[in-house]
């Protein structure tokens, strides 16, 4: 009967495995610093153009709030994908400061 070789385990790739993680999160925090500016202008511009084709003068502050708002929103979503990530790669606590694994009988 020939041998068979066991199926390896698959192993999560490690956190320094990729030097190009150190990108990725430098591009997030580039987005948190940009994009909401980004909104406020783009939101401010449309709410600029609308002002200048009916006349009207509240159009414009409409949209720097609109766009306020989005970019707050956007900031929001981005920490809150931050934290539940974070809390994904720490250790599971059993409630006294310690990790459960960490525990000896």
């Amino acid at each position: 009967m020939p041998f068979q070789r066991p199926i390896p385990e698959s192993k999560p790739p490690t956190q320094g495995s990729s030097g190009l993680r150190g990108y990725v999160e430098a591009e997030k925090v580039f987005h948190l610093a940009f994009v909401p500016l980004g909104v406020v202008i783009v939101f401010g511009g449309a709410g600029w153009l609308a002002d200048s084709r009916w006349h009207q003068h509240w159009i414009s502050i409409v949209g720097m709030i609109f766009g306020s708002v989005a970019g707050v929103f956007y900031v929001v979503q981005q920490a809150v994908a931050s934290e539940k990530k974070s809390r994904k790669d720490e250790p599971i606590q059993n409630g006294t400061g310690e990790g459960s694994a960490d525990k000896q009988p």
